[in-house]
């Protein structure tokens, strides 16, 4: 802020007047060409001369703020706290850029309630997540003329869940949004919440096109562009990955991540969606890129302060989620359970961090934990219950706890009457041994869909199921109750078949009644019943025709199959295939018909007694040994090393 030009009777005695009024103006100078650091150094030295001057101060504050020296900032203002100088807005707006949001807040309350103090409370507002407050704050600066008030109206908007009302608001702001690029962003993103994603694309190109116009317009250099512009290309590839253009989207995400740009939470926005579309593909690379994100100085797994504070709640909660389950699929349960815990306490008003407790424990085979977790979030979050109560039915039903299951979905109203869900309780209850609840849940759903107005009335779904399960239970009366009903109401064949089988053993009178109501099928007349009951059963069709039928059916059959080329070996000649290969090539030697075995010698002497025993005759003629035969056994025994020898060697 400029400072005002000051009186000589605020000057010191000990200083000569013209001295303040330069230090004055080279302050203003200073502020004027965005020197801050300057600034900063030429208040000081006011100060030094007037301690207390309130208009020196406030530029040091400024300053300080616009040099990003808010702890500096803050110093200076806690210093001056006892003298009556209102410097509230600056604090508020301190304390809101350190993300102390709650002080920031309670700090604006003392204020008064003029443009800058709501446009700043509209801010926090929605930095706290509370967008219904903000956009009731952001409608009291409608009629203000606030620079960029409907881009922030748009965001509280989308943040609020009202992203189908930004439209009716641009109307009354007279605005349309492709007035700036910031605004055709903000729009896209409300076009993205309705589920509009090919308009979506379009809008975001033009944002892209338009935001780079205007920035080379006012020679911002490539990288400042790039950066500024990276929130749309992160959209746009977003958009580009529901559309079903995987390939397009991430390689766009590649691309982003790879440039390292300076807009952190766009690049922390395009390394989670990038994890997202792999899932359990390439988990250790997801979580190296994952471990970018957090803090340096963490052992856990904690965002950085500068994500942290600019990240929207739902953003960092999908981060640690797919955190979380990346850590599952890694098998890392010791660090899946540690973060899951943490997350409770980092996000109080949601139920993902208790759906991935409840993951953790079914993975450490804790499934009754689970459901019983999950059962006290349902209780705690009513209005959030359905997701909860779905994924402990699915827990349950996987358990063999089919009486929890089906518990679960009967607490869930807004699907209680869906022919899908009523025919997934009752076979959980049937599975539990519980037909009589069974029976009173197809009974429910048979009442609210008579008592219906909707136009895709499922009454004529559900009542044949309910009376086909009454009549597999033993219920004959009020199945054909069911049955007549039908009939009544819906003029079904199928209804009147089952109505007669049904009354045949409950009423053959009425049974006969409604018999004569079934169309009789061609061919019939002429048959007796009585003589057909007493025959033994029906008997194969003999004769010419039958045969000459079946002799049509081999010939079809025969003409069908094609014959194929044979695929002879790689160099075979069928002009000169050669001598033909042994029949008994594949048999066993012993059981081939060339197989000689080899004779027995018949010389060798039988030796008897026990092992190791020598006969006489051997002892006797051992003396009588020839020299030739010595030395032959001699040459024997010193061959029989070098054999040994060579066994060893082949083995090596």
């Amino acid at each position: 802020m400029a400072p005002k030009s000051k009186e000589k009777s605020k000057t010191s005695t000990s200083q000569p007047p013209l001295a303040i009024e330069d230090l004055f103006s080279s302050l203003n100078g200073h502020i004027q060409g965005s020197e801050f650091e300057e600034a900063v150094k030429v208040a000081d030295k006011v100060l030094s001369i007037l301690p207390t001057d309130e208009d020196a101060i406030r530029c040091k504050v400024v300053a300080l703020i616009k040099d990003d020296k808010i702890d500096g900032a803050l110093s200076v203002i806690s210093s001056f706290q006892k003298l009556p100088i209102d410097l509230g807005f600056q604090n508020a707006y301190c304390l809101y850029r350190l993300n102390k949001l709650d002080e920031a807040l309670v700090c604006l309350k003392g204020l008064e309630r003029d443009s800058d103090t709501l446009l700043l409370e509209s801010q926090i507002l929605y930095r706290l997540g509370k967008a219904d407050a903000c956009v009731d704050v952001c409608q009291k600066l409608s009629k203000s003329e606030i620079e960029s008030l409907e881009i922030n109206l748009v965001a509280a908007l989308i943040t609020a869940g009202k992203a189908s009302q930004v439209p009716k608001a641009l109307e009354g702001l007279k605005i349309k949004p492709t007035s700036t690029y910031d605004l055709a962003y903000n729009t896209a993103c409300s076009l993205i919440e309705n589920n509009n994603y090919a308009d979506a694309e379009q809008l975001l190109l033009t944002a892209k096109r338009i935001g780079q116009e205007t920035l080379t317009e006012d020679d911002c250099s490539d990288e400042y562009i790039e950066t500024e512009l990276a929130p749309i290309s992160v959209q746009l590839a977003y958009v580009q990955q529901v559309l079903g253009q995987t390939q397009e989207s991430t390689s766009s995400y590649v691309d982003i991540i790879k440039r390292n740009l300076a807009d952190e939470p766009s690049l922390a926005v395009a390394v989670n969606n990038l994890v997202a579309s792999k899932g359990s593909k390439d988990i250790s690379d997801g979580l190296r890129k994952f471990d970018r994100l957090k803090e340096k100085d963490s052992q856990n797994f904690q965002l950085s302060q500068e994500l942290d504070a600019k990240l929207s709640q739902k953003n960092k909660e999908a981060i640690y989620a797919n955190r979380v389950l990346l850590l599952l699929h890694a098998n890392k349960m010791d660090q899946a359970r540690e973060l899951s815990a943490a997350l409770p306490g980092m996000f109080p008003e949601s139920v993902i961090p208790t759906l991935l407790q409840a993951a953790v424990l079914v993975r450490e085979n804790k499934a009754a934990k689970a459901e019983e977790l999950l059962g006290q979030c349902a209780e705690k979050f009513p209005e959030k219950s359905k997701l909860v109560l779905l994924a402990r039915a699915q827990i349950a039903a996987s358990a063999s706890h089919p009486h929890v299951a089906a518990e679960s979905l009967s607490k869930i109203p807004d699907i209680q009457h869906l022919p899908a869900t009523v025919a997934t309780i009752v076979a959980l209850k049937e599975r539990a041994g519980d037909n009589d609840g069974a029976a009173a849940v197809l009974d429910s759903a048979i009442k609210w869909w008579s008592n219906s107005m909707t136009e895709s009335n499922k009454l004529s779904v559900m009542m044949p199921e309910a009376a086909a399960f009454k009549l597999r239970h033993g219920q004959e009366e009020e199945a054909s109750r069911l049955y007549e009903e039908i009939v009544k109401n819906h003029n079904s064949t199928d209804a009147l078949v089952g109505l007669v089988t049904t009354l045949a053993r409950v009423n053959v009178e009425k049974a006969e009644t409604y018999e004569k109501q079934l169309k009789p099928l061609p061919g019939l007349k002429a048959v007796d019943v009585d003589n057909l009951e007493k025959t033994s059963g029906a008997k194969p069709i003999e004769g010419a025709a039958a045969s000459s039928s079946q002799e049509e059916v081999k010939k079809e059959k025969a003409k069908r199959k094609r014959k194929r080329k044979p695929k002879y070996p790689k160099g075979f000649d069928p002009a000169n295939p050669g001598p033909p290969p042994d029949p008994e090539r594949w048999l066993p030697r012993r059981e081939r018909s060339s197989y000689r075995p080899k004779r027995k010698d018949k010389r060798a002497a039988q030796i008897r007694g026990s092992q190791g025993a020598v006969t006489k005759d051997k002892q006797e003629a051992a003396p009588s040994t020839s020299k030739s035969n010595q030395a032959a056994s001699s040459k024997a025994n010193a061959a029989a090393p070098s054999s040994k020898a060579s066994k060893k060697k082949s083995r090596r």
